[in-house]
Parts: C-alpha cells; structure tokens; sequence
C-alpha cells in the first residue's frame, strides 16, 4: 500500500489553490500527517521544490503515478489540528489561498525554506537561534582552586547558568569552567541563548492583584461563572476609562490558571504591551510570553517555541498573537475591542476576533471583549442579548471624570492666533507645569505641515505613485508620502506644474513640538508617533521615561490615546478632532467618538483631578459633547438609529472588493466585470439578499504606483453568499484580466 499526502502548495493562486496529491517516501512513513510541513516537487518537466502544507494523507489512487515529497519539517514543527483548522478557515471566509493562512499563522522565524544539499532538495529552518554553553554541578567532590570554589559556590542548590553569565559573577575566566568541566565538577550543555524582552525596565508593581471594588468583584464573579458554565461563552465588558478593567483581566487570569487553562490577552497597539506585559509579568512571572511584530524575529521565534512546549501559560501581543499555539486555552480577553488595528489589512484579511471566536469554540472556553467605547455591532448583540453584557460604571477608588472644556477655535483666529495651540490650552500647560504635572497632547496627524500647496495653480505637491499629498518633514527637510514611504528631499522650492511659489499649510506633531518648545522653553517635551517609534523598544524606551518624569508634555498621534495609565497626568489637549468628522467612512462618528473619549480619560487617574481642552470649530458639535460627557449609551441610539436607517452594520455584513492594476481604464472594466458577473449569479436568489454599490474610484485613487477601484456589497456574509463569491472570482481568474488586475475581498474593513 502506497500512502499519499494531499497538499496545498506556496506561490499558489486563486485558480490553482487546490490539493495535490504526493507519494511518502518510505523514509518519511510515520512522520507525515496533516499539518506537516513539506517540500515538494511542483509543476510540468523539471519540478522546482516548493514548500506545502499537507492537509490529508490516505491510500494513494491505485495506477496514478505520484511525485514523491522530497523532504518534511521536524515533528515539533506540525500545525495543531487546531492551527489547521485556523488555516482552513481562514481560506473559506477570507479568500485567501491555503499557504497564506499558514504564513499567518506561523511566524517567519519558524518557517521554512527550500535548499539544496548534497542530497537533493531539503528543508532549513529560516532563523537558528543562538545557543550559549550552560553549566551545573555534577557532585563529584574534588579539590578547587579559590577561583574555581567562587564558581561551585554560584550553582550549588542545583543552580544551572550560561557561561557569560557564570564568569561574570564569579569573575573568572572561560577557562576556569573549562578546566572544571574537564575534571568532571560541571557539567555543560548547550542550550538556546535567552533573550530577555521587557525585563531590564520592568517597574515596581504589586505582586499581588489589589483589592477590587464591589462593581469589579461582580464582574469578575459573573465571567468565573461562565468560565465554568462548559462550552464555549463571550461576554462584553464595557467600563468607563479608569474603572479598573485591567484589575479584573488578571483575577480572571489567574482564576483560568487554578483551573489548568491558559490565556491570551491581546491589544490593539505595539505602544500599549509593555504596560500590560509588566502588569502581567509583576503578578505571574515568567508563565508570560510575547507575541507582536516589533520583536525581532529571533525573539518572536524564542516565545512561539516556550508556548509550544508549554513554558508559557499566558500570552499577551497584538493582532497576530491570536495564532499562539497554547494548548487547554480557556480565556481570550481582547482589550480595547473596538479599535480597527485588530483587523489585518493584508491577505489574509482577518479579524482577530473572528479569530478568537474559533479558537474559544474548539477549547470551550470564554472570549471577554472590553473597552470604554465598545463596537456597535458588538454593543448591539449584547443588548440583544446574544451574550452577557457587563458594567463598570464608576472609576477605580470613586475618582471623578475628567472635566471637559470646549475651545472655539474661531475666537482663537479673531484675535490673531493661529498657532496650533489655543491661549486657553497655553494657560492650562502653563498651570501644570507650575504645579510639576503631566500634560498628554493628541494629534492624530505627524509631520511638521500637512500638505505643500502651489500658491498659483492651487496644485498641491503628490506622491507620484499615490494619489495623496506628501506630508513636510521640517527636521529631515522633505516631503513623505505616508502610504508608500516616498520622499522627495531636499524640498522643492517652485510648483512641479506651474512653477509657482509653494505654501505649506496643515500642522502635525512635529510642528506642534516646535511651538511647545517656542512656547515652553523650560518644558521637557516628549514625541511619539511613526517618526519617533521605528527604533528598537522605542514604545517602551519612550512611555518608560514619561512614566519616569522625565518629560512634562507628551504629544503624540492615536497611540497615545487609548490604554495608557500615568498618575501624574493630569491635563489633555486635544488638537486637530475636526477633520476626522468628516472622514468617508460610516463609522466616522463612531471613531471619533471613541477617540475623544479614550484620551480624555487619561487624565486624571491617580488622585489629581482630571481636565481635558478640546479645540473645535464646532464647540456645539453632538458628537464631541457626547465623548466629553463619557455618554456612550446616548451616543449608541443615535449611532444605531443611523445604521438602521441607511442599512450599515450591524444590520448587514459589508464586503469590499478592491481592484488594483497599473492602467486606469483597464482597472475600472475588471472591476465592471466582476459586478456584472455577481449581479448576473445573484439573480432570482431570494436566499441571497444583495446590495452592489459601484465600481467606483477607492478613497486612495492610487497605490504603489496602482490604480484602484472598488465593489462595496451589502449582503448577508453566511455560507451561500461566500459560495456565490467564490464562484465568481473563479470565474474572473479565468477572464483576460486575471493576472493583469488584482482582487482583493475584505468582509472586515469599511475603508480602502
């Protein structure tokens, strides 16, 4: 009997994302199952090794000759068949191929690669993590030098450390170990070199979770509750900012860990996992591990092998830490669950909490969304009763809300100010660091001005590859595109169209740091945002030092907005909300709405009273009084009686399909073709309840030197509609303009 391995392919597209079928060699029998890892031969003539993914092995059809695998990853290397569900999901509701979900889900340092050997085609491991020799007492007693005796004294107790660090405390050299290793005292082992992360600032936090109130024993009895109820749970947790979520994330933590279950907690941005790695490594220690992007990749690999073999019980990252492969998972908290960064805008186009939602089903166990401004589909179904909703409406300790303050910024231009920052906002700075307290600034624009503008054509100056203004950088003296990374350096001095004279308009957080500077010469001011947070452990080096005191006024973009928790913050400036009003989005209102919110509750947390100032040309504006008040359940009928009325989430499913191809004309007839083909499949489908809307131009006419154009349907995202999806891009990857026009479908984002 001939056992095949079914397997699904890299580089594949749409049209041949499909299983193949491959003999197993005899020596690999026994170590291939679904879920390994493997090299193949792929394609016509002389096949060229490509990795896959085997997704079922059985008898292989009798009288079909079959290609057999060249080689397969280590054991340790096998997806879960958890993780190989994950895969297929996400191919059946993201429409991207098989090998993409597997990138996805595994990080680049535990991938694979194709080399070849002295044996033919092989598999490598992309990164090998570096090993350092580590010693320990073998017992054998024998006579020491005063040297060699400091080194024994170090690993009594059946102590084990790494050579460097072995030498340095005992203040030895290698040699000495070596010598002791040779007379049989120590022995050595080769171990993997550890790299610590987050370890060398960690702050001084309580070991023990602080008594909660009543509000939070409440809740935290009512999602133990549901944690114990068998099968899979979801709740929402909607507490004001400052109610002392985070203190009911760790008892929830900690009550999955006496039951033998592990927990992941993710958050929506890379600024926001060292305050919540510290919380959680003070209470749990080294049972926590790390998942997001700004890891290298040596350090990424290093935490996804301790989950793997279990030295990790918790896990805390961003959006890709929804993949750890921890096994007994009984706990998925996803904080701030609102926020759009959980959402993947590239393929696969996922939604981490889609995610979360599988993986809590397979375990049976619960998924805890929180936030202060909760989702409205996600509030919706709460109120709907779908799953349990709970409250924490007062801050921690009974701390007031901040006060709000409306700044008209018309007044400010009659009387001649057009600084970015108000007389009013000037004088509350100015009181704070009188009294020696901290001031956060929000901006959600970097850059010094945000746009070169031809004072004769009234061209502004774009990126040549994208359809958008480039942004001036005063320091660096250019002009960045923020969508491509483009630069144009040194800045032009006349119109590219007309050769006018240029003025630059608009104010970013480089110019605003200038004017506190101008301002505030004595104030220690601090910048965060793209510019400032590209280095190594930036986010944590740069949040660390404010914490510190070491700076007076934080100026950031959203990054700074959400999540953050500083006792001696007790003013926000909020600058520039206007524009965001008015952004071509549905849920425009909704995240402002929660913009303002979260930031003005970073004031004011830790005792100080809390005062916020935010600058508007619309100080009557519903949508900002609102947020000042913290009045979400308000904000929420008005959102919804919206939603319903024109037909938007929650009360259908949103599917974007972007085209992208280097000629216009070419771009916008695929993107015709595949409406009309949809619209002719979806004829007489009472079943399938359809909306098309286009195509038409994306917000971004132009990406990377693409145009683009786009299909919004308005459907009802069940298993009928993605059949009848699939089916039609299927049909177009086999029309004239597959290959030459890129498609791209998204159930999960409502902005291009």
């Amino acid at each position: 009997m001939t056992l095949a391995a079914k397997v699904a392919v890299e580089g594949a597209t749409f049209s041949f994302d499909r299983w193949y079928d491959y003999a197993i060699p005899q020596r690999l029998c026994g170590t291939i199952r679904p879920g390994s890892m493997v090299l193949v031969p792929f394609g016509r003539g002389r096949a060229r090794p490509r990795m896959g993914v085997v997704l079922a092995v059985g008898e292989a059809e009798q009288g079909k000759p079959l290609k057999e695998l060249y080689d397969a990853a280590p054991e340790s290397a096998v997806l879960t068949d958890e993780l190989l569900g994950l895969v297929r999901y996400l191919r059946d509701y993201t429409f991207c191929t098989y090998y993409d979900a597997v990138r996805a889900i595994i990080p680049y340092g535990a991938q694979y690669r194709a080399v070849t050997g002295e044996d033919g085609p092989r598999l490598e491991r992309q990164i090998t993590l570096r090993t350092v020799s580590c010693y320990q007492l073998t017992g054998k007693d024998t006579k020491l030098t005063a040297k060699q005796q400091k080194v024994v004294a170090l690993l009594e107790g059946g102590r084990q450390l790494a050579g460097p660090v072995l030498c340095e405390a005992a203040g030895v050299g290698v040699g000495v170990l070596r010598t002791l290793v040779k007379n049989g005292v120590l022995a050595e082992e080769r171990q993997e070199k550890k790299l610590e992360i987050f370890e060398s600032s960690l702050p001084d936090l309580p070991k023990e979770i602080p008594s909660l109130s009543k509000d939070q024993q409440d809740c935290c009895d009512a999602l133990t509750a549901l944690m114990d109820a068998g099968g899979p749970r979801m709740a929402l947790l909607h507490g004001v900012t400052g109610s002392g979520k985070t203190l009911v994330f760790l008892d929830l933590i900690r009550a999955a860990a006496a039951r033998g279950r592990t927990s992941l907690v993710l958050v929506p941005e890379i600024g926001l996992t060292p305050q919540m790695i510290h919380r959680l490594k003070a209470v749990f220690g080294n049972r926590v591990a790390v998942q997001h992007s700004a890891l290298s990749n040596s350090e990424r690999l290093q935490q996804w092998q301790q989950i793997q073999r279990g030295g990790a019980e918790i896990v805390v990252g961003t959006r890709s830490a929804i993949f750890a492969p921890l096994d007994r998972l009984g706990l998925i908290i996803i904080d701030e669950e609102q926020e759009h960064t959980y959402v993947s805008e590239n393929s696969p186009r996922y939604a981490a909490i889609e995610v979360a939602k599988q993986r809590i089903a397979y375990h049976g166990g619960l998924l805890l969304l929180a936030s202060a401004t909760p989702s409205i589909e996600d509030y919706h179904a709460a109120r709907q009763g779908r799953f349990p909703l709970l409250r924490l409406t007062k801050r921690y300790n009974d701390l007031p809300l901040p006060k709000v303050e409306m700044v008209d910024l018309r007044g400010e231009l009659a009387v001649g100010n057009t600084g970015s920052i108000s007389g009013r906002l000037a004088e509350e700075i100015g009181k704070n660091l009188a009294a020696g307290e901290q001031t956060i600034l929000l901006l959600n624009r970097r850059g010094y001005h945000t746009a070169a503008v031809c004072r004769e054509c009234g061209e502004a100056i774009r990126c040549s590859l994208c359809s958008v203004p480039m942004v001036y950088h005063k320091k660096e003296n250019r002009l960045q595109c923020h969508y491509c990374g483009g630069v144009l350096s040194p800045v032009p001095e006349r119109c590219p169209v007309c050769g006018g004279s240029l003025r630059y308009g608009g104010t970013g957080t480089q110019r605003v740091e200038e004017e506190l500077q101008s301002r505030f010469p004595s104030a220690r001011v601090l910048r965060m945002d793209m510019d400032t947070t590209q280095g190594k452990n930036s986010h944590e080096k740069l949040l660390s030092a404010f914490a510190a005191g070491q700076y007076d006024i934080l100026i950031g973009t959203q990054m700074v907005a959400k999540g953050l928790d500083f006792p001696k913050v007790s003013l926000v400036g909020v600058l520039g909300i206007d524009q965001l009003l008015f952004a071509q989005s549905y849920r425009a209102f909704e995240r402002v709405f929660s913009l303002v919110t979260q930031v003005v509750g970073r004031g004011g947390r830790a005792g100080l009273p809390g005062r916020a100032l935010i600058q508007t040309t619309d100080p009557q504006n519903r949508i900002l009084n609102l947020a000042a008040a913290q009045d979400f359940e308000a904000f929420y009928e008005e959102e919804i009686a919206f939603r319903k009325l024109h037909l938007y989430p929650p009360f259908c499913s949103l599917c974007m399909v972007q085209f992208a191809g280097a000629q216009e004309g070419q771009t916008a007839a695929a993107a015709r073709s595949f409406g009309q083909q949809l619209r002719q499949e979806a004829a007489g489908r009472s079943d399938l309840p359809l909306r098309i809307l286009g195509p038409a131009p994306s917000t971004v006419a132009m990406l990377h030197g693409k145009y683009r154009y786009k299909l919004t349907i308005k459907c009802r995202n069940d298993r009928h509609f993605r059949e009848l999806l699939r089916g039609v891009q299927q049909h177009y990857s086999e029309s004239g303009y597959a290959g030459k026009i890129s498609v791209s479908i998204d159930f999960y984002s409502d902005s291009d």
